[in-house]
């Protein structure tokens, strides 16, 4: 059986500042979870949530914040951008994916 080696998302400078600014005068700071669960639009859709970090999380650290993907959701992030857009119509936490063949217009949904 061949060993699969699976490149872990990249978390940009904006997105661990974001996280600091949300945990900021926390008690407890949060990391920010990033999962993919079947469903949505286009087959599957990301989670985006603050929440503890689990034992079979990877733990992506910096500026002492938190970002953590689960070991299920780990080979559909490979090599992934996870970031924070502040636009216009809003702001978000966002994923850029190289594995997804497609998404749709609400940017959390994308088939493979």
């Amino acid at each position: 059986m061949a060993l699969t080696l699976t490149v872990p998302p990249k978390v940009t400078p904006r997105a661990f500042e974001r996280l600091a600014e949300i945990n900021e005068g926390a008690d407890a700071p949060k990391a920010l979870r990033v999962a993919v669960e079947g469903g949505g639009c286009s087959g599957f859709q990301y989670e985006i949530k603050l929440d503890d970090p689990a034992e079979d999380d990877l733990v992506l650290e910096n500026q002492g914040q938190k970002v953590v993907v689960d070991s299920v959701s780990l080979p559909f992030l490979a090599d992934a951008v996870i970031d924070f857009s502040e636009e216009l119509i809003g702001a978000r936490f966002t994923i850029e994916n190289p594995n997804a063949t497609s998404s749709c217009g609400c940017g959390t949904s994308f088939s493979m």
